[in-house]
């Protein structure tokens, strides 16, 4: 996006804040709540542009809190001043109309902070007209399929207690998969901020490597206890199993929290597993839905340990304890897995005879209190004799508790990290990612 209309845009919204401040009534608080996004999106299927196109979006969500109450509204938000604040102040006067019809919300959280940031990333993205061209060029002969999607997401945050927080990032993600004649499949993510030749070369040609073996006959195993070393892109999909229902404080005090045994010490996991929240290396806002910060950095598991959850405002409140600016779900916004002392090139050798598995999918819990979790694998995973890859494998389920392969299990991780991005784009795009290592894990269990 061009300087001047991301400068126009933060005017607006700085605008429409300073004046909602001016029409509000003295018994009531606000918060507003801006996302924003100026993206090219192109679809590619065998090695062609089969979609490509711009989206200019932008919402906001204006809340209003008074009498213990409160209630909100979306309306597009466009830069144009004059529209915009049509639209708030039609928004306004409904959410009066509304709020007193509401009950009284116990835990209600009211803004009472006074932090201000701003953050503006800029990057070197490829220019519209060289995305198709660029990408494709390394391909031509491929089936190629993926999706590229680029360009400013913008977050931006203002309250009734003067609170103002804006955030604009340039990023660009390409998720791809390489499909073969038999229909094995490749997959990669190649993301950043400044597109880079070199490294994109690199993952390309990884991936012509991984074909190779692919055209192998698979390998049809048995169920059972296997050694396995897990890419990070698979570790990540395991690591996004704590957002849902582990490291949040209120599903600990729910009595729904996979890591209740490990908040009450009948369990640890192995002196090897740290776990923090990292914003410094992700690129994601630091606040949160009531403009509090989080900390730079916070430790969540240390040598296996739980030391901290995630913990908003609300619950807080709710269970007199201390907030650490968690998000209003209590999820995992920029989590880092630290590194271990496995080099790239003894994966394979340590390994010795097991499986290489670089994706994983349909992760669900199996038994949450157990941390039990089940899944697939995916693409491009492969059966390891003796230090050496054999054959690509059928797609395995497997049904194992993080607490044997965080735990006991776990030989290691590698000691090289990899970030892996947010891909979604449903109703806008994704920030953040994780940055995690591979890891290796003796007798990890599938099922069929």
């Amino acid at each position: 996006m061009k300087t001047v209309e991301l400068s126009t845009l933060e005017v607006s919204f700085n605008q429409l804040i300073e004046t909602l401040l001016i029409k509000k009534k003295p018994e009531e608080q606000f918060t507003v709540k801006l996302s924003s996004e100026r993206s090219q999106f192109t679809r590619f299927n065998h090695a062609k542009v089969r979609q490509t196109g711009l989206v200019a979006d932008g919402w906001i969500e204006l809340t209003l809190m008074t009498n213990q109450r409160s209630s909100f509204q979306h309306f597009p938000f466009t830069g144009n001043w004059d529209l915009d604040w049509q639209n708030a102040y039609k928004a306004l006067q409904e959410l009066r109309d509304e709020i007193t019809l509401l009950p009284v919300d116990p835990y209600l959280v009211l803004p009472t902070e006074n932090n201000t940031s701003r953050e503006v990333k800029p990057g070197q993205l490829l220019a519209t007209e060289s995305v198709a061209s660029t990408v494709l060029e390394l391909v031509a002969e491929l089936d190629f399929t993926g999706m590229y999607a680029g360009g400013v997401v913008i977050k931006a945050y203002g309250d009734s207690n003067g609170q103002k927080h804006w955030f604009a990032s340039d990023s660009f993600t390409l998720d791809y998969s390489i499909f073969d004649t038999c229909g094995q499949a490749v997959k990669g993510i190649f993301a950043g901020s400044d597109w880079d030749e070199k490294a994109y070369i690199t993952k390309i040609n990884e991936a012509k490597e991984q074909l190779q073996l692919l055209a192998r006959p698979a390998k049809q195993l048995i169920k059972g206890k296997y050694k396995t070393y897990f890419a990070p892109a698979a570790v990540a999909d395991l690591l996004g199993m704590l957002s849902w229902s582990a490291i949040g404080e209120a599903d600990l005090q729910q009595g729904n929290s996979a890591l209740a045994a490990l908040s009450r010490q009948e369990k640890q996991l192995s002196p090897k597993f740290n776990l923090q929240e990292n914003f410094q290396q992700v690129l994601v806002p630091r606040f949160n839905q009531l403009g509090e910060m989080a900390a730079p950095e916070l430790p969540l598991i240390k040598k296996g340990i739980l030391v901290n959850t995630l913990v908003n405002s609300r619950t807080a409140k709710e269970y007199s304890k201390n907030a650490n600016g968690a998000n209003s779900s209590e999820t995992l916004r920029a989590p880092e897995i630290s590194p271990g002392n496995l080099n790239f090139e003894e994966i394979i050798a340590s390994l010795d005879t097991g499986l290489y598995i670089s994706n994983l999918h349909y992760l669900n819990w199996s038994d949450r209190p157990a941390g039990r979790i089940t899944g697939m694998t995916r693409y491009a995973c492969f059966w390891v004799e003796n230090g050496e890859i054999i054959a690509p494998i059928e797609n395995l389920r497997f049904d194992e508790s993080l607490y044997r392969f965080w735990g006991d299990n776990l030989v290691d991780f590698t000691s090289f990290q990899e970030f892996i991005p947010e891909v979604g784009t449903y109703e806008n795009r994704q920030l953040g990612g994780s940055l995690v290592p591979g890891m290796l894990v003796n007798d990890f269990t599938y099922t069929l």
